[in-house]
Formats: structure tokens, sequence, C-alpha cells
């Protein structure tokens, strides 16, 4: 292989970000209202994959977003950076906008989005509904029949209506109406038979269609309406509150007492599904040792889709009794907070039951059953305390009252056991006091430690503490609760995070003791975590003699400053000295220069800060190598070939990044390898000074057809070799644009014109679309083929323009010939113009070509010369005529150097029959074999 050097110029570069969106495979189908590559319609279930194709120096990155159906929805970020998005078996709500971002630090970022559109149909659900009315004073009844027929799909279906074989419409039968209700447009209609005759009484069909969109298949439901027809109806065999007790067996059935077709039963449960052990066998639903946590709502459904479902509903209630506390409430008219002899006293009980309303209670002092008296009341739902709750209240408190008081609450008969709670009055039954010991108003610990937060409560009885979060932006305790109970006052957390830090507030309750105002206290929680440093890693770069800095900043921990920072250079302790200076003080960062940076003191640095608790380490890579060179991508026609060698030649081009950070680069060492092979080519390239945005290229020749080549650049300085970049070449064949590639061959659309041009084959156009207009096939004839048109229905206006712009050519001949096939048939055909963008001094365009109006249902061929003075582009320009019938298509343009053949084709003489599936015409091969291949063309 021979490598040919060639002159390196200085060329500026780096170009903002461009992207456009492509799809892979065939849209389903093109709305007339969105013919353009930014609607896809795809079927359910099927892989959807789309591809954002950038250009841009550097390479641009590239990620996708997406919201869904409607504007108004939140944006959701997806976790997709590549250039190509695949969604395996696609759901309907997976439709919406898909958005491609493409940004590479030049410019503002490049954004296109394309509406993929999920296409399905469900299976239709038919519902009947029967009215009888009277007519003319109760002498005969009219009976109407409604068959409700509901699909869910994409795009609105189409429904058919059908008795036996035959199809109904409103203007055969005056006794059948068909109609689409207003709530449900689009998913609902209604056939309505009217004053029902005997020969209503047959099969009907409801028969939906999204005419074959992707593919779909039309589905259909049959019923037959007899005049036995009736809705379900049910009865239970038990009542609709059925009360157990736990450890019993349960059976419950549910009899179907009416209903043609025979319905269908269901049972369940709310909340949640069925018990544990539950079998529901038809109507019969058992429950074998029903327990408390099986109460609940069961629900038995029958449906035939005749009127609305029948429901019927068993609450099902497991005796249980839990949760016993009590309440002592001094007398509340002397608004005192304490128990004192000639005050009322009143003590409550309250047990939490199942079925609530079904507990008693009975009240117990010092082991006998209480006495009713004058002073001494028992009262049941007392208003001022929860629902079925006893109160034993005490008028005039005498010193023989004190004792201990024991609330027993049991369901009579039943084999629940008793449920009772005690309290003492005497005169040491004081109110609760709370306080937080010495020393623990303040906790700190580590993180990932545990912690104890402690209140002491004094009084008797002591209640439970209730603690909560006083933080407002952290309302929740760290168990997910607003409000936690600890029976000795202490809450105890685990693996402890930076998050719990705040203040906790502790209180007493108010049952299980006095109930009075709760007493509070606060407890205020530290959490000590490691700190966190920026930059956790870091390249550093920089020429040789020149100082360096380097900072490892605080951004985080507890405490939030820095103790000590310690600095290592290749893992070895930095000591303070005049060549390497100790560290500075500070409170949030550590500094480190560097007065000259030189071969020995390259390498890596590490810094490690320490608050107490932990420490983090900034890690810096300090250098003099450059950084790694950018190949640019957008290369127009890098390819040659060279047809008597077979061989190929490839303009590779580049920028270096960041030159100016390092010394200058001297030369950059190239490598060749052919994939597959082990065996490579090096070559040092030799360059003056590199500028930031400064085009490099260098043509690699002998390259062997179609073989492709890794290739390896490495810049190197006074400081020795930099990073290495490499990427893989590919044989393309540039010279015509067949239009086959998505990317058109560089070719983009004009941000300044009205609309776009389409890129389209046989198998991708629309099914709905214009006729006598367009071309059937590309210039080959095959329905693979693609070419390039614009689409002029609406909303399309006369006078529109699309403009199709190539990539930019650097001139290196006097005269340049375009060649290209046309399409313009229809009788509203606008015109087609070829301009010659040239950006030598400012930006110019002049027209080359033009032609107007219908020039038949055929692809024809013309020859355009054009002497660009400089740097320039191609522009196909698409003018919409006066009406829909007037589509325009392009295809094989070919761009040679030298001028054109001088004997013009017939531009009336058909070169490819539409719908013909010849190759290409002799004398198109003729122009094909006399092209001249461009050189690498500099910009």
């Amino acid at each position: 292989m021979k490598l040919k050097r060639q002159k390196l110029e200085r060329i500026g570069a780096g170009a903002p970000a461009q992207a456009q969106i492509v799809h892979a495979g065939q849209a389903c189908v093109v709305k007339e209202d969105n013919i353009s590559e930014r609607v896809y319609t795809i079927r359910e279930s099927d892989t959807l994959v789309l591809q954002c194709l950038v250009t841009g120096h550097p390479r641009p990155q590239v990620r996708w977003t997406k919201t869904a159906g409607s504007a108004s929805d939140k944006f959701q970020e997806t976790s997709v950076f590549n250039e190509t998005l695949r969604i395996e078996r696609i759901a309907r709500t997976q439709g919406g906008r898909y958005y491609c971002k493409a940004e590479n630090g030049v410019g503002v970022p490049a954004i296109k989005s394309i509406r993929v559109d999920v296409q399905y149909l469900d299976e239709p659900v038919l519902t009947v509904h029967q009215t009888v009315s009277d007519v003319r004073g109760n002498f005969y009844q009219e009976k109407t029949v409604f068959l409700r027929c509901t699909v869910s799909s994409n795009p609105p279906a189409r429904f058919i209506w059908k008795r036996g074989s035959d199809t109904l419409s409103h203007s055969q039968d005056n006794g059948v109406d068909i109609y689409e209700p207003l709530y449900t447009q689009g998913e609902t209609k209604v056939l309505k038979l009217k004053n029902l005759r005997p020969q209503d009484y047959a099969s009907y069909t409801c028969q939906v269609s999204v005419r074959n969109v992707c593919g779909i298949p039309d589905k259909a439901i049959t019923f037959r309406l007899t005049n036995t027809t009736a809705p379900p109806a049910l009865k239970l065999s038990v009542n609709e509150t059925l009360v157990v007790n736990p450890g019993e067996n349960v059976t419950v059935q549910c009899l179907l007492t009416g209903g043609d077709p025979l319905p269908q039963l269901h049972w369940s449960h709310g909340p949640g599904p069925l018990p544990l052990g539950a079998l529901a066998q038809g109507g019969t639903l058992s429950i074998p040792s029903v327990q408390a946590r099986d109460s609940g709502y069961y629900n038995c459904t029958a449906t035939n889709n005749v009127g609305n479902p029948a429901k019927k509903t068993v609450n099902l209630l497991v005796r249980s009794l839990k949760n016993a506390t009590f309440q002592i409430t001094p007398d509340m008219i002397k608004e005192s907070e304490n128990i004192q002899l000639g005050q009322d006293l009143k003590l409550s009980c309250h047990v939490d039951a199942v079925p609530q309303e079904k507990v008693t209670y009975q009240w117990f002092k010092n082991g006998k059953p209480a006495r009713m008296s004058k002073r001494l009341l028992v009262t049941r739902n007392d208003p001022e305390l929860p629902a079925i709750t006893s109160s034993l209240e005490l008028i005039d408190l005498h010193f023989s009252d004190y004792g201990t008081y024991l609330c027993m609450a049991s369901f009579p008969g039943s084999p629940v056991p008793d449920l009772s709670i005690e309290v003492n009055i005497s005169s040491e039954t004081v109110p609760p006091t709370i306080s937080v010991p010495k020393g623990r108003a303040v906790v700190i610990v580590r993180e990932g430690s545990s912690a104890e937060l402690q209140c002491e409560v004094r009084g008797k009885p002591r209640p439970p503490v209730l603690w909560s979060r006083v933080d407002k932006e952290a309302a929740l305790l760290p168990s997910g609760l607003a409000l936690e109970e600890t029976p000795d006052g202490k809450l105890r957390l685990e693996r402890v995070s930076r998050d719990m830090s705040g203040t906790y507030r502790c209180q007493t309750a108010r049952y299980n003791g006095f109930n009075v105002r709760p007493r509070e206290a606060q407890v205020q929680l530290t959490v000590h975590f490691p700190p966190e440093v920026e930059p956790s890693s870091q390249d550093v770069r920089q020429a040789l003699g020149r100082p360096v800095l380097l900072r490892c900043s605080l951004l985080r921990g507890s405490p939030q400053r820095i103790a000590s920072a310690v600095w290592r250079f290749k893992g070895q302790l930095l000591p303070p000295s005049p060549v390497v200076p100790a560290a500075t003080e500070a409170t949030d960062h550590a500094e480190l220069r560097l007065d000259a940076l030189t071969r020995d003191s390259s390498g890596s640095y590490e810094c490690s800060v320490s608050n107490d608790v932990g420490s983090a380490t900034c890690l810096f890579q300090v250098s003099a190598k450059a950084y790694s060179p950018e190949f640019y991508f957008d290369t127009p026609n890098p390819t040659r070939s060279h047809k008597v060698s077979k061989n190929y030649s490839y303009v590779l081009q580049w920028t270096q990044r960041e030159p100016d950070a390092v010394d200058p680069v001297l030369n950059y060492r190239l490598s060749i390898r052919q994939l597959n092979q082990h065996n490579a080519m090096v070559k040092a390239i030799p360059v003056r000074r590199v500028e930031k945005g400064q085009l490099l290229e260098y043509i690699l020749t002998d390259l062997r057809v179609p073989h492709s080549y890794e290739i390896r650049l490495t810049p190197y300085t006074t400081f020795g070799a930099g990073d290495m970049a490499s990427r893989i070449i590919h044989y393309t064949e540039h010279n015509t644009c067949h239009f086959e590639d998505e990317k058109i061959c560089g070719y983009t659309q004009d941000l300044t014109d009205n609309f776009d041009w389409t890129r389209q084959n046989a198998l991708t156009q629309n099914p709905k679309r214009s006729p006598n207009t367009g071309p059937p096939t590309d210039i080959s004839g095959t329905p693979e083929g693609y070419y390039m048109f614009i689409e002029t229905s609406r909303p399309r206006e006369l006078g529109d323009r699309a403009r199709l712009v190539s990539p930019l050519y650097n001139a290196s001949a006097k005269f340049y010939c375009v060649s290209f096939f046309y399409h313009m048939y229809g009788k509203h055909i606008g015109s087609l113009n070829l301009l010659v963008r040239s950006r030598n001094k400012g930006t110019v365009d002049t027209h080359a070509w033009s032609l107007s109006g219908n020039k038949g249902n055929a692809w024809q061929q013309t020859h355009v010369p054009i002497n660009p003075s400089g740097p320039f582009q191609i522009i196909f320009e698409g003018v919409r005529g006066s009406g829909y019938l007037g589509d325009i298509a392009i295809d094989d343009v070919t761009l040679k150097k030298g001028e054109c053949p001088r004997r013009q084709m017939d531009p009336n003489k058909v070169v490819v029959m539409p719908g013909s599936r010849a190759t290409r015409l002799p004398s198109l091969q003729l122009w094909t074999s006399m092209a001249i291949s461009l050189l690498a063309l500099q910009r």
C-alpha cells in the first residue's frame, strides 16, 4: 500500500450539529395531512426502529427523548443515547412524539421530532338493551331493542351491521336505525330495532374494520336475539351482611334467577384479591377457616351482555377485638388537668372491634362489677370520644372512689376471647410531663450507623410517646409515617442517611393516659457523612514550562469543612518544598501549584480531603500530551474509485482538539490496517503550526476495493505521543446519487423554504395518493428503488417551494456537468429549478436550469453545465403549481468534472415506461461510463 502525502491546507472547521430522523422499514400508511417523514405509522407489537442521521464537527452526540400523545403531557427522558432508537413489540401507550437531540458544543443543539402513530384494533364488545313503552293508553306495548357495539382502535374503526348475512342500513328498513352516540364518537355504533317485529328475532353481527391499515384484519362479534332474551338476575343464599366467628368455614351461593343467554358468574373481593385458599366455582364461594383479615366486601357479578350486569354484594365481617385503649379525663367544666377530690372524673374505654356496633363493655372496680349510682354513671357513645366508646363517670370524686378500674370488651355468646384494660386511680395518678435526658438534645451519628432519639415521660400512668418531624420539607418519618408511636419514648433509626438530619418532635399521647393537652419536647439529629469533592477525576493538559494550578473543592459534607488535605504524586506523599508548595489552608478547597510543568512532574496527582468523618479524593492526570484529533465525518464524496487498478482513494479530514493547550503538534503518525488483517502500515505526516478549528486533510491511496480499513491517528509534540483517535472507513461509490441510502448522499432540506422533499419508493407510497401525477417507481422501474419527490396535496398552496441542498463541493475544475432524471406528470405541474449556490465571496444562488408544465408520465434526463468560481452547492427547487396534481420527482443525480455531452437527450423521450422493471438504458450507461469521478474536494 502506498501513502500519498498531500499539502495540508488550513480550512476553518467546527460545524454545528444538524439532524434528520428516518425510520427503518416502511410505514403502514401515510396520512393525507402529514405526507412527510415526521409521521410514522406502525402496528402494535411490531418493532419500531428510528434513526437520527447527524452531521457536524466534532461528531455530535445523540439523545432521544419523548412526549406522550398530547403536548400537555409531561416530557419524559429516555435512556437512549444512540443514533438508533429501537423498541421491540411497541405498545399503543408508546405512541407519541419522539425527539432526537444532537449536540457537539458548536452553536445550538439540533432537535428534530417524529410522531409515532401506533395502529391497533381490539375485539369488539356487543351489549343489548331493551325498553318497553305503553302506546295509545295501554292498549298495547312497543318493545325496542338497542344493540350497542363498542371497540377500541386506532385509527377510528368503521362499523358494519348485519342481520344474518345481509348488511343493514337506514334506507332499506324503516324498523332499523343506526347511529353514533355523541359521547362516544368513533368508538361506538348503536343498532336500534324499533317496535320489535317477528323478523327482528335473528342473529346480528357487528363487524369492525380499520380498512386493513398495517395489515390489521377486520374483527366481528355476533349476538342472537330471541323472544326470551333477558338481562341477568341474581339472589344470594345469605344476608347482605354476614357476621361469622374466626376459624369457621364460609360458603356463599350466588343464584341465577334469570337471564338469556345464560349469564357468566364472577366473584371478586374489595380491597385486594380473594383470600388465599378461597375457591370460587360457578356461583359458589368457599372460604375455609376464615380469619379477621378476610373481612371485606365480596361481589358476585353476572353478565350476558344484555342490559346491565347484575351484582350482589356480601359484607363479610369476621368477629375480632384488638387495640384496647383508655383515657382519663379530669373535670372538663373546671378545665382541670389533675385529679382532685370533689371534682368530676371520667374514665373511657375503646376497643377496635368487628363488627364495632356489636361490642359490649363491662366495668369492674377492684375485681368486682361496678354498680351504677347517682355518682357513678356508665355511658356509651360519648360524643366527645371515638364511636362505640364506653365511659365511666365519677361525680364529686371521693377518697373511696380510688382503686383499680377494669374495662372489659366482649361479644356475648361468641368464642372470641374478651379483651380488657386496667387503669389505677389514686392520689398518685398525675398527668404526664416530657423532657429530653441531659446531653441527648442533640444526637450526632455517622451516616450508615444506628441512632436512638429519646424522650423521658413522667407521670402516672405513663402514656405512649408519639414522634414526628418538625421540618416542613420532610414531613414524614424515615418509616414513611407522619406519626410513630413508641411505648418507651425511644425512636430507633437504622442505617441513618443524611436526609434524616433535622428536628424531631416527641409528644405524649392522649390515650392510655390523661386526655389533656399533649406535652412536647424536641431532639436535633445531626448526621455526619464523608466529604464529596470535585473534580473526582480531571485530565489536566499544559505545555512544558508553564505553571499548573490544581484545586480540589469540597461540594458537601458534614461537618462542612476541610479538616486536612494531603497531596500525593504517583502514590508518594508530597512534602512542603519550594518546588512543590504545600496545599493552601482553606475550609472549602485545597490547592497545589506547580511553577513549571516538566517531564518529571508530569503524572498522577491525588488530593485526599478529610472532614474527620471520612475522606474523598480528587485525581488529576497532569501531562503535556496532545489531545486526540477529531475526525471530520461530513467530507463530501470522500471516496474515489480507480477502475483500472480496482483500487480507491479516501480523503481523510480532521481537526486537532485544543491544540493551544499543549506544545505545538509537530507531526501525526498515521496507521492503516485492513480489517481482518494483522499488519498495519505506519506513516509520519509532518505539519506546520496547527490552529484550533483548522481542518487538516490527507489522501489515502491504493486502498483495495471493496475492503474497509481501520485508521489510527496520533499527534506528536516535543513531549511525545499524544492521545490516539481511530475510525473505520468503508468503500462507497458517490459519483451518482440514487437516493437508496437514507442519508441521501449528504443532501439536506433547506430550512428557509415552505416544505420538504420526500424520499420514497413504490412500496412506501401513500395508498391514497393522488392519481394521474407522480411516478409509479424510480428510474429503475423496480418497486424497491427510491427517488425524491414533492407532494403538492394540501396543505400546499400555489407558489410553495421545496429546496433540496447538496453537500458543499470545493471547485477543482473550471466546468462541471450536473446530470439527473426528472418526472413531471400532472395537469397542475409547477416548475423544477436547478440553482448553484456559490460560497466564494458570500452566498449567492444562481439559476442554472428551469422547466415548467406537464412533461408526460415518463422519466426524462437532462444535463446542466455549471462553472462555479469557488466552493459551491447545487439546489433542486420544486415549485407547487395551481393544484394538487403537480407532483415532481428527481432521481440519479450525477456531478462530473468537465463539459456536458454535446447531444442532449430529447426531453420528451421516454426513458423508462411507468411500471417497467427494465434496467437503465444503454444511453444512460454511456454517460455513466464517460463520467469523470471527482477528486477529493477541499473545503
